[in-house]
């Protein structure tokens, strides 16, 4: 197990880089905290299953071929490509703005599909496989608010008791609106707008949501844009089964 750990500490290490940066054993022994000659023996592993490259010139190590392979073949198995794609693309050409699909997993989420609009101003970009907390951004939120009460408490349970009310306010306002918007002041005035998306048993499966700066659109245009964004998330919630 401690091997595994110690793998699986590397991957992370260079994940959270540039995926194309090449690191030295030295360097991936000290992100990873291990001595040279345990990380020499882990990578040498590793290199077996192609789970790390290693540059024959440089000798520098990155990421390995297999991940993109297991990425891709796990990718065509979800209904996301046939089913909801074409949905994703339809609403960028309307709004004109980056489309993105997130997915739920346990108190996170991870983008699992962008849709780039190259005609939009906007040029910094969430990355696909970003994790985040399910309590912040206006994908998560509109997950959140479809998720279970027990579970809603769970993920909440940091914060203070006394703004937990507000927070439940919050989210019963979303799951009777079917959207939110969320003003991302850290990104220099982007605003995201998402909605949810359901299976067959109503349980929330996802959620789309845009990326764009809403200071230039009328009052009647950002209408229009919500209700493209929600007409996509109730679109692509029908595709998979729900009514």
């Amino acid at each position: 197990m401690q091997s595994l750990d110690r793998a699986m500490h590397i991957i992370k290490a260079l994940i959270k880089h540039d995926p194309n940066r090449m690191f030295s054993i030295t360097e991936l022994a000290k992100e990873c905290e291990l001595p040279n000659s345990s990380m020499h023996r882990i990578l040498t592993a590793m290199m077996k299953h192609e789970m790390i490259k290693q540059d024959p010139q440089s000798k520098l190590y990155g990421l390995g071929t297999i991940w993109l392979e297991y990425g891709l073949i796990v990718y065509d198995t979800l209904d996301y490509v046939s089913l909801i794609r074409p949905e994703l693309e339809n609403l960028m050409k309307t709004v004109q703005a980056t489309v993105y699909l997130s997915k739920p997993i346990g108190s996170e989420s991870i983008i699992v599909e962008r849709i780039d609009c190259i005609n939009q101003t906007i040029r910094v970009h969430d990355k696909l496989g970003l994790r985040t907390p399910l309590y912040t951004g206006a994908a998560n939120l509109t997950m959140l608010a479809h998720m279970p009460a027990i579970f809603v408490e769970k993920v909440i349970s940091d914060f203070p008791e006394s703004e937990r009310p507000s927070i439940h306010h919050r989210l019963n306002k979303i799951k009777i609106d079917s959207f939110e918007l969320v003003q991302e002041e850290q990104k220099g005035g982007i605003s995201s707008i998402a909605s949810p998306i359901l299976n067959h048993y109503g349980g929330v499966i996802g959620a789309v949501s845009i990326k764009l700066n809403i200071s230039s659109l009328t009052e009647d245009q950002l209408k229009r844009t919500i209700s493209e964004v929600v007409n996509t998330g109730n679109k692509i919630s029908w595709k998979m089964g729900y009514s």
